[in-house]
């Protein structure tokens, strides 16, 4: 039998001192010669034993950490039961004989004498060397997952009125056939694509938004939902998805009139007419406005001739055009007698079933992208291609017998605004999209941190990272936004489903708004996720490469994130402008009386500096410095612009100069709307283990945004430094608070499995 600590018990009355020698990692020489030449001086050690225990002083093979884990256990167990034990020697015979006397009487006074001499020359002191070994527990080794909610209660609460269309949608994508794939083939990919699309048109997903009377089931809800809960899986899925049923077949549904729907839409919903969005050119991507493709009028023919006057005039970055597509919604400027009409939208045959591109339509392949590589992205140039006249989509806009234009809304501006606002619903798609894929990030990053062990308080185990302090700042802001963002996008969805003529501007602006703040964010959750996982995070098995070049270009497509947030601005200035228009002398009055309240109530040494942690917990504090900023933005933009202009400036020019400050407008007036969402969510929650776990995330929210915006509430006098460094450490907190709720927090996202990263799997290795 080998000899070890647990076979010769007697033997671990050297190992406190054994333990002591080591614990720096390092055995000095005094240290070796003292304990070398004690081990070969006691007669009561047979050679064995003599031979085991200087291979526990062998400097070239030093004890495992996990060793010295063990060694240590044994002396927290022995002094937690003699708390005082005044000595090494006193340790050693403890331990030695814990399970049975392997030491008797006699012998102890013979070794104890000798041992206690070893302690003297190691220069150990007893009493005050033993003090550092009282057991302490490390409050971070043991800040573990707990469960303190029921993840699906929460996953009940997240998918709202949806749950039934999302779990069917998640049976689907949790087949071994739907799992995501990495293929360098692009073509083979761009099939496999085009195959899951079919399996979703057979299963009554594609077309769930069109009207019943034409094979669909009337939701659009139920639509958005469809498409976040595909964003899980493979994003090429969800942009060819969205290309055929949303942009393609909704371009129809809106844009048209009852003979396109009925001719169109069983069609394209049952995928049996592949389809395309032909808007953005080269040379005009975010102006739509001034596109050049052109749609001329025939009086003899009646009929409509589609025309690229120049190379830079043609359609790029068309989804579906480059192999599938066999028609497509093309935008072009409306020419009667050689007068331009203004943008309008007509449907175009591309290719025949055989997948022939027609006479007067070139098809040119994108060819390899930084992702979405599944879907096959095309530029389309049109040589005089004559179209029936039935194929303008003329539901605000079209041309009578008589060859003259007419149109229910006179004017031009209004009327395109009218055509581009119907399909605001790619601007909701999108931000919905993006969310999933960050839930996927967040999902495998701190699952996997939850399981992943580094590093550790002295001599004890390594503790998961996600217990380290700034790995929790790392994620849990960008957990919190995932709740806030899914909260504020669900209401985004329901105001455009209920929309009103009056509400469309506003509606417009919010969804550009949170199109552009919701990819930003997952652009920045996913980077933050991969740096989190490390090495792993660079592994393509773990998904994050992929989500990250897929997700890149959603700050691209359905309008420039930059150029958006300039249109929620405007809004912004307008609904301002629009409220001192209509203002009487009485609400001037009252506007100066809120000015005044906000500097006596908000503005004071007191509320300045107030660092009360239930102050800086209330949702009243948190709405009341969202609302302040945001007024106060607004507010000092008018007057900016008013000034730069009086001054002589063109408005152009001004409104140039003024576009870092217009961002910073729509940042706080869509930092407001997510905060009175989230506050409204949770007004809603009966369940107080959820509403507990929800007003942790919603506190973390609110403060780490107001801490991101330090400085300009620094600046304005609404907060003095010791207030903003109260903010900062609270933050800190909560982050550490949530990181116990972060793993059922992130199952709460009911992810399939074959979705998640592989690092993120139960079975995931420590090391």
């Amino acid at each position: 039998m080998d000899i070890t600590f647990n076979t010769d018990p007697k033997l671990n009355i050297l190992l406190p001192l054994l333990y002591h020698a080591w614990q720096d990692s390092e055995l000095s020489t005094q240290e070796y010669k003292a304990i070398a030449d004690f081990i070969n001086k006691q007669d009561w050690l047979t050679k064995a034993e003599k031979d085991f225990l200087q291979s526990k002083i062998d400097a070239g093979v030093p004890p495992t950490r996990s060793e010295l884990f063990h060694w240590r256990e044994k002396i927290d167990t022995a002094l937690q039961a003699n708390p005082k034990t005044a000595s090494f020697t006193d340790l050693g015979i403890l331990i030695a004989n814990a399970e049975r006397t392997a030491v008797k009487d006699e012998d102890i006074a013979k070794i104890a004498p000798a041992v206690a001499l070893l302690e003297q020359q190691l220069g150990i002191i007893g009493v005050d060397a033993l003090s550092a070994y009282r057991k302490k527990e490390s409050i971070t080794a043991q800040h573990n997952t707990e469960h303190t909610f029921d993840p699906a209660a929460m996953t009940a609460l997240l998918d709202a009125d949806h749950s039934d269309i999302i779990n069917k949608v998640k049976s689907i994508i949790s087949r071994k056939d739907f799992t995501p794939v990495v293929d360098s083939d692009i073509n083979a990919f761009r099939e496999k694509v085009l195959g899951w699309c079919k399996v979703l048109a057979n299963e009554g997903l594609g077309s769930y938004a069109y009207p019943v009377a034409y094979g669909g089931s009337g939701d659009m809800e139920a639509y958005f939902a469809i498409m976040e809960t595909l964003s899980y899986q493979d994003l090429s899925l969800v942009i060819k998805f969205g290309v055929q049923f949303g942009l393609w077949g909704m371009s129809v549904m809106f844009l048209g009139t009852e003979k396109h729907h009925k001719k169109y839409l069983p069609a394209i919903g049952a995928l049996e007419l592949p389809g395309c969005f032909a808007m953005t050119e080269t040379h005009h991507g975010s102006n739509v406005k001034d596109i050049r493709t052109t749609a001329t009028y025939n009086h003899a023919t009646r009929s409509f001739t589609i025309h690229t006057p120049e190379k830079y005039d043609r359609k790029e970055y068309i989804g579906n055009a480059a192999v599938h597509g066999e028609a497509a919604t093309v935008f072009a400027k409306l020419i009667i007698d050689g007068k331009d009409y203004g943008v309008n939208a007509f449907i175009v045959t591309i290719r025949n079933k055989e997948k022939q591109t027609l006479p007067g339509v070139t098809i040119e392949d994108c060819g390899h992208k930084m992702g979405l590589n599944g879907v096959d992205n095309g530029i389309i140039t049109f040589d005089n291609v004559e179209i029936p006249y039935e194929n303008m989509l003329d539901k605000f806009a079209g041309v009578n017998e008589n060859g003259e234009f007419e149109s229910p809304i006179p004017s031009d501006n209004r009327r395109f605004f009218t055509m581009l606002g119907t399909l605001v619903g790619g601007r909701i798609g999108i931000p919905r999209s993006a969310l999933a894929a960050g839930k996927v990030g967040l999902a495998t990053a701190i699952k996997y941190g939850d399981k992943r062990k580094q590093f550790g308080p002295e001599s004890g185990q390594e503790v998961p990272i996600l217990n380290y302090r700034m790995h929790q700042r790392r994620l849990m802001p960008y957990l919190a936004n995932a709740y806030a963002l899914t909260f504020a996008l669900q209401y985004l969805t329901k105001r455009f489903i209920n929309r009103s003529e009056a509400d469309m501007q506003e509606i417009e602006a919010l969804a550009a708004g949170l199109k552009s703040y919701t990819t930003w964010n997952v652009r920045n959750t996913l980077q933050e996720c991969r740096e989190a996982c490390g090495g792993k995070g660079y592994l393509s098995e773990n998904r994050i490469d992929d989500l990250k070049n897929d997700t890149e270009i959603y700050t691209t497509f359905e309008g420039d994130n930059t150029v958006l947030m300039q249109l929620t601005a405007k809004n912004r200035l307008g609904e301002f402008r629009k409220q001192f228009g209509e203002m009487s002398v009485s609400t001037i009055f009252n506007y100066v009386v809120e000015q005044a309240k906000t500097g006596i109530t908000e503005k004071n040494p007191f509320a300045t500096r107030n660092t009360d942690e239930a102050h800086l917990k209330d949702p009243a504090f948190h709405l009341q410095a969202f609302k302040y900023r945001e007024r106060e933005l607004v507010n000092s933009a008018a007057k900016r612009f008013k000034k730069l202009t009086d001054d002589g400036l063109e408005p152009f020019d001004a409104a140039n100069i003024m576009h870092p400050h217009m961002l910073q407008i729509s940042d706080s007036y869509l930092d407001r709307v997510i905060l009175e969402q989230f506050q409204t969510k949770l007004e809603t929650v009966t369940d107080q283990s959820l509403k507990e776990a929800l007003t942790g995330l919603y506190q973390l929210f609110a403060l780490n945004k107001l801490e991101e915006h330090k400085a300009w509430y620094l600046e304005q006098g609404y907060m003095e430094g010791v207030k903003t460094k109260a903010i900062r450490k609270l933050v800190s907190q909560l982050c550490w608070e949530i990181r116990q709720d972060a793993v059922p927090l992130v199952d709460a996202f009911n992810i399939p499995e074959n979705c998640l990263g592989a690092i993120a799997a139960d079975k995931i290795a420590e090391a």
